[in-house]
């Protein structure tokens, strides 16, 4: 039971610091309305145009794969020294090797999907955008 009371403690202080800190700074800041200080600031320039404009999905699509692509690096790294123990241990190769062979041929599988979808294409190339008029 009191592997539940550390717990306990340490979730109640990992919420009442944040919550601590919110109240004093609410209570020490200063206070004084003004019109400009609700105004969009855009360093130093004034705001032109609405707030509301439209983003080219692309940039979504590339830090997704992004990611995705990094994680991928990110779980093979420790696979390389989990193989290398295998290898010592002589586990038979399908078995050490299997796994992480399924895993990468479905990023590359993944990967064709998006380059075939045109998600890592950043910008069309003249005959592209002759094709697309077409």
């Amino acid at each position: 039971m009191n592997d539940w009371i550390a717990i306990g403690a340490l979730a109640l202080v990992g919420v009442l610091i944040p919550v601590g800190m919110m109240s004093v700074s609410y209570l020490l800041r200063p206070t004084v309305p003004e019109t400009s200080k609700r105004a969009t600031y855009e360093s130093g320039e004034i705001p032109t145009g609405g707030t509301r404009i439209r983003f080219n999905i692309q940039y979504y699509m590339v830090a997704l794969l992004f990611v995705v692509f990094d994680i991928e690096t990110v779980l093979l790294f420790p696979w390389a020294v989990a193989y290398q123990d295998a290898l010592a241990a002589d586990i038979p190769l399908v078995r050490a090797l299997g796994p992480m062979l399924l895993f990468v041929a479905i990023l590359l599988v993944g990967l064709a999907w998006a380059w075939r979808t045109g998600a890592v294409q950043w910008a069309q190339t003249p005959r592209q955008l002759e094709t697309d008029r077409s």
